[in-house]
């Protein structure tokens, strides 16, 4: 009974790392040269950037859900017409979600650490290709 105590407390603890980790991320909205500003579209046409990571993958441009929090994600599948801010440069793009063998290819050229995977959670990855509009 004692054992099952301490894995529940330190199931907890965990929980509660995860979202103060990603709540922290979301507030600070870290930056640095591998990163792009994305503007995505609610219905009503209300416009709401996000500091998302840059990737590169056979000379296309992607994205990745890579923790829990991803409303920017769930509008830009509903209005792929985004926006994105690269290095201080703006363009249009359009938002393709991407599945099957692409997404094991940019996933397996972008692999994410185990030390950041514990620490969001382990949330499942989502991609999009950002094509020029």
């Amino acid at each position: 009974m004692k054992l099952v105590k301490v894995a529940v407390i330190l199931f907890l603890v965990w929980v509660g790392i995860v979202a103060a980790f990603e709540s922290l991320i979301g507030f600070f909205q870290p930056s640095a040269g591998s990163t792009l500003v994305i503007t995505t579209f609610a219905a009503d046409g209300t416009g709401h950037d996000r500091v998302v990571s840059r990737l590169e993958s056979d000379g296309q441009l992607y994205v990745a859900a890579n923790h829990w929090p991803r409303a920017w994600y769930r509008r830009a599948l509903a209005n792929p017409d985004v926006h994105a801010t690269i290095e201080g440069k703006q363009g249009d793009y359009r938002a393709v979600p991407v599945t099957g063998e692409e997404h094991d290819r940019v996933d397996a050229a972008n692999r994410l650490g185990l030390v950041f995977r514990i620490l969001t959670g382990f949330p499942p990855r989502y991609f999009l290709r950002l094509d020029p509009r």
